[in-house]
């Protein structure tokens, strides 16, 4: 062999010396440097926990009625992992699910996304680990198809799991709520979560490289949840819903609610909002149509029992004549009531017109007289001051309906209830400074996107009046907060709170729906009491007066008519009617009702429906009626 052959061995050893030496060495750095942490790694890319849920607790009536259950149905769930797998992330697997389960490619696909800032309703909320429930209204035959043919369905399964069924319909739907990826999203699901939802379980797997699973490694079987037990009377409930439909399509309204609780007590019996939904829709995952709709303009999600607000208009008065008593106006006084009363420059007239004469209190709550309340808050306002008004002004009337709960939430066991507002120097001020610049602008443009020219007319000038001087306390402000209007803002629970307190002689709860929680086994976790939340700023002989001034209403009053021929020995109901304005619209329709015996309380409103004698009231009498047996929900 030649030198120049013998050079080129000796090159090519030393290369191939030095290959191994660099493969050895990167091989002690893999096993012996690196090699725990990989061991770690291939240890959590193959073993997974999956959340095994557990079965979620009932809710049930007061008589023991389930409210919200659950029932065993085949349901048909989808591995996200497994999918994201697949050669087209799962798509050609979920085209054929959505052709088998007869349904739309695109609501299969939506409830199988996982949620996020970007990614709306309908999606997954829950881990992509746990199974994605797609469908829970499977047929038998259906189900046993995916179970056979999984070589076509990879990541998809069916088992019988027990899915939320509410027997009522959309009766208390706003109430009860409903559960997203088994978590209460809204009502009592979302308040009793931690009691209703029970202990998940857990399961640990061995998967392989495509996220299949192919062994248990470890299993803890999960706890069931408790059951709530509710104030709610079913048949109550049904009856309300019934009463409070036929009242808001007989006006020709769009909404209204209904509430009855009780008076002693402070548990709601029942809470009827209109127009509702069936909470059913959640299960299984919602369709982006059904989500649609219950996002649309008639905003059906939104409960009108504790946050509608309205003016309340007369249902108001009883805080007008607990303040007047307080201020030293005698209630046993005889007071003029002309058909009009002037504060300011502007004549305030009476309801129609109606010039009443001399009246005692007493027949200003039975015949509703406006022009007395306008007379007294005027006074009480020069008092305080007038537009100059003295260092601390006593601001008797706002100041008592704050001690009547109002303003405030109620404190119920239901999220996302409303303040309401009632309306003083402080508010009117901090108001104006907020809206000041909106105003001034709307004074130079007026609102030419309004079709009524009228209305576009009114707002235009109240936006000149706002931009200069908005922020003062007009004598107008008061006399129209002394009859419930005016920037005077109320929920019907914050009503039905309030003449729940005249009834049973001043103590204010905060009314409670929840009434228990009873494990599985039948023992009691914890009562549930309303609890006391303060005493009227009225005296009892204050309020004497006016559960004795309401009684006449029903009978003699402003509610006569409605509640002709009622049998007032079963059940002496008292009352007040409430109409009030809102300038372009129909008025709203109030009636605020208690009786002893049985000691409920049943406040009903529609929004647009007139005076508080043409459709509230009928329908309060009506759910009277079938709180005495006289009327059933059917």
């Amino acid at each position: 062999m030649s030198r120049a052959y013998r050079g080129r061995f000796a090159v090519l050893r030393l290369v191939i010396v030095g290959l191994l030496v660099t493969l050895l060495a990167r091989l002690w750095m893999l096993q012996v440097v690196d090699g725990p942490r990989y061991v770690r790694a291939a240890t959590e890319t193959r073993v997974r926990t999956v959340t095994l849920p557990a079965t979620r607790g009932q809710i049930l009536d007061v008589n023991g009625q389930a409210l919200v259950t659950n029932r065993v149905k085949p349901v048909v769930s989808v591995d996200y992992v497994v999918l994201e797998h697949q050669p087209d992330g799962g798509t050609a697997v979920l085209t054929r699910l959505a052709a088998l389960l007869r349904k739309p490619y695109e609501q299969i696909a939506g409830k199988v996304r996982l949620c996020g800032p970007a990614v709306t309703q309908p999606c997954w909320q829950g881990s992509p680990y746990e199974p994605i429930p797609v469908a829970d209204d499977v047929a038998v035959p259906v189900a046993l198809q995916i179970t056979e043919r999984q070589e076509e369905f990879p990541g998809v399964r069916t088992d019988l799991a027990p899915v939320r069924v509410y027997p009522y319909g959309e009766a208390a739907a706003h109430t009860l709520g409903y559960i997203q990826a088994r978590v209460g999203r809204d009502g009592l699901e979302a308040v009793y979560d931690r009691d209703l939802a029970g202990k998940a379980g857990s399961k640990v797997v061995a998967v392989n490289n495509t996220g299949r699973v192919t062994r248990v490694v470890t299993q803890t079987m999960p706890v069931s949840g408790n059951t709530l037990m509710t104030s709610i009377d079913a048949r109550i409930q049904e009856i309300a819903e019934r009463a409070l439909g036929d009242a808001v399509k007989r006006a020709g309204s769009h909404s209204g609610a209904a509430v009855v609780m009780e008076s002693k007590t402070g548990r709601v019996t029942a809470l009827a909002g209109y127009p509702s939904y069936d909470p059913g829709v959640w299960t299984g995952g919602i369709s982006a149509k059904a989500y649609k709709e219950l996002l649309g303009p008639a905003h059906p999600l939104v409960s009108r029992a504790i946050q509608g607000e309205w003016a309340p208009g007369s249902t108001w008065k009883v805080t007008s004549v607990a303040a007047a008593a307080k201020a030293g106006y005698g209630l046993g006084a005889t007071y003029d009531c002309p058909s009009s009363y002037t504060v300011g420059n502007r004549p305030f007239r009476n309801f129609a017109g109606a010039d009443l004469g001399r009246m005692t209190m007493h027949t200003a709550l039975v015949k509703s007289c406006d022009t007395i309340f306008y007379q007294i808050a005027d006074q009480l306002w020069q008092r305080d001051g007038g537009l100059t008004p003295v260092k601390h002004p006593a601001e008797v009337m706002s100041t008592t309906a704050r001690g009547f709960g109002f303003g405030a939430p109620t404190g119920v066991d239901l999220p996302g209830e409303a303040s309401g507002t009632v309306p003083d120097r402080t508010w009117k001020h901090a108001t104006w400074l907020a809206t000041r610049d909106e105003s001034c602008r709307r004074a130079k443009t007026g609102y030419p996107e309004l079709s009524d020219r009228g209305r576009a007319a009114y707002l235009t000038v109240v936006a000149r009046e706002n931009c200069h001087d908005g922020g003062a306390w007009w004598a107008g402000d008061a006399a129209n907060f002394a009859i419930g209007q005016g920037g005077v803002l109320v929920t019907p629970l914050q009503l039905a709170r309030a003449y729940a307190a005249i009834a049973n002689g001043g103590t204010v709860f905060a009314p409670r729906v929840g009434a228990k929680v009873v494990r599985p086994d039948g023992t009691v976790v914890r009562a549930i009491t309303p609890p006391v939340e303060g005493r009227l700023p009225a005296s009892a002989g204050t309020l004497e007066f006016i559960r004795a001034a309401l009684t006449q209403v029903t009978r003699h009053g402003t509610a006569a008519e409605p509640f002709k021929g009622f049998p007032f020995k079963k059940a002496a109901v008292a009352g007040k009617t409430g109409t009030a304005e809102s300038f372009g619209r129909q008025d709203t329709s109030w009636f605020a009702s208690f009786a002893p015996d049985p000691a409920y309380v049943v406040v009903v409103v529609v929004s647009e429906g007139g005076r508080g004698a043409e459709d509230a009231a009928p329908a309060a009498r009506k759910i009277w009626e079938g709180i005495l047996g006289l009327r059933s929900a059917l």
